[in-house]
């Protein structure tokens, strides 16, 4: 006896959990029981299954690999050069240089928590008139 595609049997919902569980792809799974990929996704959030990572998402990670250049900065030029600049939340973001010329960058040593820059340049940046007396 064949299966239509627009009933939701006790079976077919155990074949679905079974898929899911496998780790099978939604449109997989769609052609496995003959129905669209949304009917999977729509069936999938309604039986509360395990949502699963995005491939696209799992895609864009992957390729985030950094690609390192052998060419020395100073053979940049200034607005190819300013791109390279590594920012960290973390990092110290304490100017050193003149960002219209070549050699500028940030100080980068361990913020102290709370501030944007180190304790060294926290103590030049956050100062009194008191102390300045």
């Amino acid at each position: 006896m064949a299966e239509t595609t627009n009933s939701w049997t006790d079976e077919r919902l155990e074949k679905l959990r079974k898929l899911w569980d496998e780790g099978l792809s939604i449109s997989q799974i769609g052609k496995s029981l003959g129905v669209s990929r949304n009917a999977i996704a729509g069936k999938a959030h309604r039986m509360e299954l395990p949502k699963r990572p995005s491939p696209i998402a799992k895609n864009k990670a992957e390729n985030k690999e950094p690609v390192k250049t052998a060419m020395p900065k100073r053979d940049l030029p200034l607005r190819l050069e300013l791109r390279q600049l590594e920012w960290s939340r973390s990092k110290c973001c304490w100017p050193s240089g003149d960002p219209k010329h070549n050699g500028f960058s940030f100080c980068g040593a361990t913020i102290v928590p709370g501030k944007p820059y180190c304790l060294v340049h926290c103590q030049e940046a956050y100062t009194t008139s008191r102390e300045n007396r």
